[in-house]
Protein backbone atom coordinates (compact mmCIF):
# COMPACT_ATOMS: atom_id res chain seq x y z
CA UNK A 1 0.00 0.00 0.00
CA UNK A 2 1.30 3.34 -0.71
CA UNK A 3 -0.08 6.95 0.41
CA UNK A 4 -2.73 7.28 -2.45
CA UNK A 5 -4.77 4.13 -0.43
CA UNK A 6 -6.64 6.90 1.60
CA UNK A 7 -8.10 10.78 -0.13
CA UNK A 8 -7.81 13.49 1.89
CA UNK A 9 -11.23 12.49 3.47
CA UNK A 10 -9.96 9.10 4.59
CA UNK A 11 -12.17 7.04 2.41
CA UNK A 12 -10.68 3.72 1.49
CA UNK A 13 -9.71 3.68 -2.57
CA UNK A 14 -7.78 0.26 -1.77
CA UNK A 15 -5.55 0.90 -4.74
CA UNK A 16 -7.06 -1.17 -6.60
CA UNK A 17 -6.54 0.37 -10.07
CA UNK A 18 -2.69 -1.28 -9.75
CA UNK A 19 -3.42 -4.16 -7.77
CA UNK A 20 -1.58 -6.51 -10.62
CA UNK A 21 0.59 -3.71 -11.22
CA UNK A 22 4.71 -4.90 -10.03
CA UNK A 23 5.59 -2.56 -7.43
CA UNK A 24 8.89 -1.38 -6.10
CA UNK A 25 10.19 -1.13 -2.44
CA UNK A 26 12.98 0.84 -3.40
CA UNK A 27 12.07 4.65 -2.74
CA UNK A 28 11.61 6.97 -5.99
CA UNK A 29 11.79 10.15 -6.51
CA UNK A 30 11.30 12.67 -9.34
CA UNK A 31 14.03 12.44 -10.62
CA UNK A 32 13.86 8.95 -10.61
CA UNK A 33 11.27 9.52 -13.62
CA UNK A 34 13.11 12.59 -15.23
CA UNK A 35 14.35 11.61 -19.10
CA UNK A 36 17.56 13.19 -20.45
CA UNK A 37 15.28 14.90 -23.07
CA UNK A 38 15.35 18.71 -23.55
CA UNK A 39 12.07 19.90 -22.73
CA UNK A 40 10.88 21.96 -26.09
CA UNK A 41 7.47 23.90 -24.64
CA UNK A 42 7.84 27.44 -24.84
CA UNK A 43 8.65 29.46 -22.01
CA UNK A 44 5.87 30.19 -19.44
CA UNK A 45 3.91 27.12 -20.89
CA UNK A 46 1.32 25.65 -18.01
CA UNK A 47 2.87 21.88 -19.49
CA UNK A 48 5.74 22.82 -17.25
CA UNK A 49 3.90 23.07 -13.76
CA UNK A 50 1.74 19.81 -15.08
CA UNK A 51 5.26 18.00 -16.04
CA UNK A 52 6.70 18.61 -12.65
CA UNK A 53 3.54 18.11 -10.53
CA UNK A 54 3.51 14.61 -12.37
CA UNK A 55 6.88 13.73 -11.64
CA UNK A 56 6.76 14.39 -8.10
CA UNK A 57 3.74 12.20 -7.65
CA UNK A 58 4.73 9.49 -9.72
CA UNK A 59 6.94 8.27 -6.48
CA UNK A 60 4.35 8.42 -4.39
CA UNK A 61 2.53 5.08 -6.16
CA UNK A 62 5.40 3.36 -5.84
CA UNK A 63 5.13 1.69 -9.54
CA UNK A 64 8.44 0.02 -11.21
CA UNK A 65 8.93 2.44 -14.30
CA UNK A 66 9.08 -0.45 -16.26
CA UNK A 67 5.79 -0.86 -15.52
CA UNK A 68 4.17 2.97 -16.20
CA UNK A 69 3.05 3.43 -19.74
CA UNK A 70 2.19 6.98 -20.64
CA UNK A 71 0.22 7.29 -24.36
CA UNK A 72 0.03 10.68 -26.15
CA UNK A 73 -1.69 11.73 -29.42
CA UNK A 74 -0.47 15.19 -31.08
CA UNK A 75 -0.05 18.48 -29.97
CA UNK A 76 1.88 20.21 -27.06
CA UNK A 77 0.61 17.85 -24.67
CA UNK A 78 1.70 14.84 -26.42
CA UNK A 79 5.32 15.65 -25.95
CA UNK A 80 4.73 14.58 -22.62
CA UNK A 81 6.14 11.28 -23.14
CA UNK A 82 9.64 12.22 -24.01
CA UNK A 83 9.92 14.42 -20.61
CA UNK A 84 9.54 10.92 -18.55
CA UNK A 85 11.98 8.18 -17.87
CA UNK A 86 9.35 5.36 -17.78
CA UNK A 87 7.87 3.98 -21.13
CA UNK A 88 5.66 5.79 -23.57
CA UNK A 89 4.47 6.09 -26.82
CA UNK A 90 3.96 9.57 -28.75
CA UNK A 91 1.10 7.81 -31.06
CA UNK A 92 -1.58 8.92 -33.81
CA UNK A 93 -3.32 12.43 -33.76
CA UNK A 94 -7.19 11.89 -31.69
CA UNK A 95 -6.05 7.94 -31.52
CA UNK A 96 -4.37 7.79 -28.46
CA UNK A 97 -7.17 6.36 -26.22
CA UNK A 98 -7.37 3.46 -28.59
CA UNK A 99 -4.14 2.29 -28.11
CA UNK A 100 -4.03 2.79 -24.43
CA UNK A 101 -7.49 0.45 -24.69
CA UNK A 102 -5.11 -2.55 -26.26
CA UNK A 103 -2.61 -2.12 -23.91
CA UNK A 104 -4.96 -1.95 -20.58
CA UNK A 105 -6.43 -5.24 -21.89
CA UNK A 106 -3.71 -7.13 -22.74
CA UNK A 107 -0.68 -6.03 -20.35
CA UNK A 108 -2.48 -5.88 -16.40
CA UNK A 109 0.76 -5.53 -15.43
CA UNK A 110 0.58 -1.86 -16.68
CA UNK A 111 -0.10 1.45 -15.25
CA UNK A 112 -1.34 2.93 -18.68
CA UNK A 113 -1.85 6.98 -18.87
CA UNK A 114 -3.01 8.88 -21.49
CA UNK A 115 -1.52 12.66 -21.97
CA UNK A 116 -4.02 14.36 -24.56
CA UNK A 117 -4.72 18.07 -25.47
CA UNK A 118 -8.44 19.67 -25.68
CA UNK A 119 -7.71 19.20 -29.84
CA UNK A 120 -6.09 16.08 -29.64
CA UNK A 121 -9.08 14.51 -27.41
CA UNK A 122 -12.34 16.67 -28.23
CA UNK A 123 -11.96 17.27 -32.08
CA UNK A 124 -10.31 14.21 -33.97
CA UNK A 125 -10.59 12.28 -31.30
CA UNK A 126 -13.52 12.64 -30.12
CA UNK A 127 -14.90 9.13 -31.08
CA UNK A 128 -11.90 7.33 -29.42
CA UNK A 129 -12.25 9.76 -26.16
CA UNK A 130 -15.52 9.08 -25.52
CA UNK A 131 -15.65 4.87 -26.32
CA UNK A 132 -12.66 4.69 -23.82
CA UNK A 133 -14.75 6.15 -21.56
CA UNK A 134 -18.24 4.42 -21.66
CA UNK A 135 -16.25 0.96 -21.74
CA UNK A 136 -14.92 2.05 -18.41
CA UNK A 137 -11.25 0.99 -19.81
CA UNK A 138 -8.92 0.76 -16.80
CA UNK A 139 -6.32 3.88 -18.12
CA UNK A 140 -6.13 7.49 -16.32
CA UNK A 141 -6.71 10.15 -19.04
CA UNK A 142 -5.03 13.24 -18.42
CA UNK A 143 -6.63 16.24 -20.58
CA UNK A 144 -4.83 19.44 -20.78
CA UNK A 145 -6.68 22.48 -21.66
CA UNK A 146 -5.79 26.00 -23.24
CA UNK A 147 -8.60 26.48 -25.40
CA UNK A 148 -6.52 26.97 -28.38
CA UNK A 149 -4.63 24.76 -30.97
CA UNK A 150 -1.24 25.72 -30.30
CA UNK A 151 1.13 23.02 -31.93
CA UNK A 152 -0.02 24.13 -35.51
CA UNK A 153 0.04 27.42 -34.65
CA UNK A 154 -3.33 29.53 -33.20
CA UNK A 155 -6.09 27.77 -34.97
CA UNK A 156 -9.76 27.81 -32.17
CA UNK A 157 -10.19 24.43 -30.84
CA UNK A 158 -13.39 22.58 -29.61
CA UNK A 159 -13.43 24.46 -26.37
CA UNK A 160 -12.80 28.39 -27.22
CA UNK A 161 -15.14 30.47 -26.40
CA UNK A 162 -18.13 31.71 -28.51
CA UNK A 163 -16.44 35.14 -30.43
CA UNK A 164 -12.70 33.65 -30.20
CA UNK A 165 -10.71 35.66 -32.66
CA UNK A 166 -7.81 33.74 -33.85
CA UNK A 167 -5.70 33.09 -37.12
CA UNK A 168 -9.01 30.58 -38.52
CA UNK A 169 -12.04 32.68 -36.93
CA UNK A 170 -10.80 36.32 -37.79
CA UNK A 171 -14.70 37.28 -37.63
CA UNK A 172 -14.99 35.43 -33.98
CA UNK A 173 -15.70 31.59 -33.87
CA UNK A 174 -19.02 30.77 -33.93
CA UNK A 175 -18.95 27.29 -32.44
CA UNK A 176 -20.37 26.54 -29.35
CA UNK A 177 -17.60 24.92 -27.23
CA UNK A 178 -17.80 21.47 -25.42
CA UNK A 179 -17.52 21.54 -21.84
CA UNK A 180 -15.40 18.77 -21.10
CA UNK A 181 -16.47 17.18 -18.03
CA UNK A 182 -19.95 17.68 -19.28
CA UNK A 183 -18.90 15.36 -22.14
CA UNK A 184 -17.28 12.78 -20.15
CA UNK A 185 -19.82 12.26 -17.79
CA UNK A 186 -22.49 11.72 -20.90
CA UNK A 187 -20.15 9.39 -21.89
CA UNK A 188 -20.75 7.99 -18.68
CA UNK A 189 -17.33 8.12 -16.97
CA UNK A 190 -16.54 7.04 -14.02
CA UNK A 191 -14.14 9.10 -12.32
CA UNK A 192 -14.13 13.10 -13.40
CA UNK A 193 -11.93 15.54 -12.53
CA UNK A 194 -10.66 19.15 -12.89
CA UNK A 195 -7.75 21.24 -11.54
CA UNK A 196 -5.87 24.23 -12.54
CA UNK A 197 -2.03 24.17 -13.79
CA UNK A 198 -1.20 26.75 -11.26
CA UNK A 199 -2.76 24.96 -8.43
CA UNK A 200 0.07 22.36 -7.86
CA UNK A 201 -2.06 20.89 -4.43
CA UNK A 202 -5.26 20.49 -6.32
CA UNK A 203 -3.52 19.19 -9.45
CA UNK A 204 -1.74 16.24 -6.95
CA UNK A 205 -5.13 15.65 -5.00
CA UNK A 206 -7.02 15.08 -8.03
CA UNK A 207 -4.25 12.77 -9.71
CA UNK A 208 -4.18 10.18 -6.50
CA UNK A 209 -7.30 9.77 -6.76
CA UNK A 210 -7.41 9.49 -10.24
CA UNK A 211 -4.26 6.83 -10.19
CA UNK A 212 -6.27 4.98 -7.13
CA UNK A 213 -9.69 4.61 -9.41
CA UNK A 214 -9.98 1.36 -11.35
CA UNK A 215 -11.78 2.00 -14.59
CA UNK A 216 -11.08 5.49 -16.65
CA UNK A 217 -9.80 7.73 -15.00
CA UNK A 218 -10.59 11.76 -16.66
CA UNK A 219 -9.15 14.81 -15.35
CA UNK A 220 -9.06 18.12 -17.24
CA UNK A 221 -6.37 20.30 -16.59
CA UNK A 222 -6.97 24.12 -17.54
CA UNK A 223 -3.60 25.47 -18.42
CA UNK A 224 -1.82 28.27 -20.48
CA UNK A 225 -0.67 28.94 -23.41
CA UNK A 226 1.29 31.90 -23.40
CA UNK A 227 1.95 32.68 -26.83
CA UNK A 228 -1.29 32.16 -28.81
CA UNK A 229 -3.74 32.51 -25.90
CA UNK A 230 -1.73 34.07 -23.38
CA UNK A 231 -4.22 34.67 -19.79
CA UNK A 232 -6.65 32.88 -21.07
CA UNK A 233 -7.33 31.91 -17.28
CA UNK A 234 -5.52 34.54 -15.52
CA UNK A 235 -9.33 35.51 -13.78
CA UNK A 236 -8.68 32.05 -11.34
CA UNK A 237 -5.26 33.43 -10.40
CA UNK A 238 -6.30 36.67 -9.74
CA UNK A 239 -7.32 38.28 -6.22
CA UNK A 240 -10.53 38.03 -6.75
CA UNK A 241 -10.48 34.62 -7.95
CA UNK A 242 -12.49 32.94 -4.40
CA UNK A 243 -15.21 34.26 -5.99
CA UNK A 244 -15.11 31.85 -9.34
CA UNK A 245 -13.49 29.11 -7.92
CA UNK A 246 -16.31 26.35 -6.81
CA UNK A 247 -13.76 23.74 -4.70
CA UNK A 248 -15.02 20.56 -4.04
CA UNK A 249 -14.45 18.79 -1.44
CA UNK A 250 -16.52 15.35 -0.64
CA UNK A 251 -18.95 15.51 2.54
CA UNK A 252 -18.56 19.12 2.72
CA UNK A 253 -21.12 21.61 1.72
CA UNK A 254 -20.40 23.46 -1.18
CA UNK A 255 -19.63 27.08 -0.45
CA UNK A 256 -16.84 29.29 -2.03
CA UNK A 257 -15.61 32.97 -1.46
CA UNK A 258 -12.85 34.31 0.28
CA UNK A 259 -14.75 34.21 3.63
CA UNK A 260 -17.71 31.09 2.16
CA UNK A 261 -19.99 33.77 1.25
CA UNK A 262 -21.32 32.12 -2.09
CA UNK A 263 -22.54 28.23 -1.79
CA UNK A 264 -24.34 26.00 -4.50
CA UNK A 265 -28.37 25.31 -3.87
CA UNK A 266 -31.12 23.06 -5.53
CA UNK A 267 -32.91 24.84 -8.07
CA UNK A 268 -35.68 23.12 -9.78
CA UNK A 269 -34.35 20.29 -11.29
CA UNK A 270 -30.82 22.03 -11.47
CA UNK A 271 -27.97 23.55 -9.34
CA UNK A 272 -27.31 27.53 -8.91
CA UNK A 273 -25.03 30.15 -7.42
CA UNK A 274 -26.32 31.91 -4.51
CA UNK A 275 -25.17 33.94 -1.33
CA UNK A 276 -25.17 31.79 1.51
CA UNK A 277 -26.32 34.35 3.68
CA UNK A 278 -29.88 33.96 1.85
CA UNK A 279 -30.00 30.66 2.21
CA UNK A 280 -30.56 27.97 5.20
CA UNK A 281 -27.27 25.82 5.97
CA UNK A 282 -29.96 22.75 5.43
CA UNK A 283 -30.46 24.26 1.53
CA UNK A 284 -26.61 23.79 0.68
CA UNK A 285 -25.48 21.20 -1.40
CA UNK A 286 -23.33 18.33 0.20
CA UNK A 287 -20.76 17.25 -2.16
CA UNK A 288 -21.13 13.66 -2.71
CA UNK A 289 -17.86 12.69 -5.07
CA UNK A 290 -18.68 8.85 -4.80
CA UNK A 291 -22.83 9.24 -5.44
CA UNK A 292 -23.71 6.45 -8.43
CA UNK A 293 -26.18 8.95 -9.59
CA UNK A 294 -24.20 11.10 -12.76
CA UNK A 295 -26.88 13.59 -13.12
CA UNK A 296 -25.45 14.78 -10.17
CA UNK A 297 -22.13 15.29 -11.47
CA UNK A 298 -23.65 16.36 -14.69
CA UNK A 299 -25.05 19.32 -13.15
CA UNK A 300 -22.26 20.50 -11.10
CA UNK A 301 -20.66 20.29 -14.66
CA UNK A 302 -23.05 23.02 -15.97
CA UNK A 303 -22.30 25.60 -13.23
CA UNK A 304 -19.06 25.93 -15.43
CA UNK A 305 -19.03 28.40 -17.96
CA UNK A 306 -16.85 29.39 -21.08
CA UNK A 307 -16.52 33.56 -19.59
CA UNK A 308 -15.68 31.59 -16.61
CA UNK A 309 -17.90 33.30 -14.02
CA UNK A 310 -17.65 30.26 -12.00
CA UNK A 311 -15.53 27.39 -12.51
CA UNK A 312 -15.70 24.13 -10.89
CA UNK A 313 -12.59 21.81 -9.92
CA UNK A 314 -12.03 19.05 -7.71
CA UNK A 315 -13.90 15.69 -8.24
CA UNK A 316 -17.04 15.38 -9.44
CA UNK A 317 -17.69 11.68 -9.59
CA UNK A 318 -15.44 8.52 -8.59
CA UNK A 319 -18.00 5.29 -8.80
CA UNK A 320 -17.21 1.73 -9.04
CA UNK A 321 -18.04 -0.09 -12.00
CA UNK A 322 -16.87 -2.96 -13.85
CA UNK A 323 -13.72 -2.11 -15.82
CA UNK A 324 -13.69 -3.24 -20.05
CA UNK A 325 -10.42 -5.08 -19.33
CA UNK A 326 -11.52 -6.91 -16.80
CA UNK A 327 -14.63 -7.80 -18.92
CA UNK A 328 -12.76 -9.15 -21.63
CA UNK A 329 -10.23 -11.28 -19.84
CA UNK A 330 -13.16 -13.22 -17.76
CA UNK A 331 -14.69 -14.35 -20.80
CA UNK A 332 -11.27 -15.32 -22.43
CA UNK A 333 -10.76 -17.21 -18.94
CA UNK A 334 -14.12 -18.69 -19.23
CA UNK A 335 -14.03 -19.64 -23.24
CA UNK A 336 -10.69 -21.30 -22.60
CA UNK A 337 -12.24 -23.48 -19.76
CA UNK A 338 -15.50 -24.33 -21.60
CA UNK A 339 -12.96 -25.27 -24.18
CA UNK A 340 -8.97 -25.54 -24.96
CA UNK A 341 -8.11 -23.78 -27.57
CA UNK A 342 -5.80 -26.48 -29.63
CA UNK A 343 -3.12 -26.24 -32.61
CA UNK A 344 -6.33 -26.63 -35.20
CA UNK A 345 -8.55 -23.99 -33.74
CA UNK A 346 -7.59 -21.27 -35.99
CA UNK A 347 -7.81 -23.82 -39.01
CA UNK A 348 -11.12 -24.91 -37.60
CA UNK A 349 -12.54 -21.12 -37.29
CA UNK A 350 -11.33 -20.48 -41.45
CA UNK A 351 -12.74 -23.82 -42.43
CA UNK A 352 -15.97 -24.38 -40.53
CA UNK A 353 -19.13 -23.52 -40.34
CA UNK A 354 -20.15 -19.64 -40.91
CA UNK A 355 -22.62 -19.54 -38.32
CA UNK A 356 -21.42 -20.17 -34.44
CA UNK A 357 -24.10 -20.91 -31.73
CA UNK A 358 -23.15 -19.18 -28.07
CA UNK A 359 -23.88 -20.48 -24.76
Amino acid sequence: MTAIDNDLNGRDLGLTSYSDVPHTDTPQKAKDFTSDQEVRWCPGCGDYVILATVRSFLPELGIRKENLMFVSGIGCSSRFPYYLDAYGIHSIHGRAPAIATGLAVTRPDLSVWVVTGDGDALSIGGNHLIHALRRNVNITILLFNNRIYGLTKGQYSPTSEVGKVTKSTPMGSVDHPFNALSLALGAEASFVARAIDSDRAGLTEVLRAAAAHRGASFVEILQDCPIFNDGSFDVLRKADAEQRLIRLVHGEPIRFGADGEFCVVRKGFGLAVGRSDEFAHTDIVVHDAYSDDPEYAYLLSRLSDQDLNHVVTGIFRSADRQTYDDGVRAQLAAARERKPIGPDALQNLLTGRETWTVR
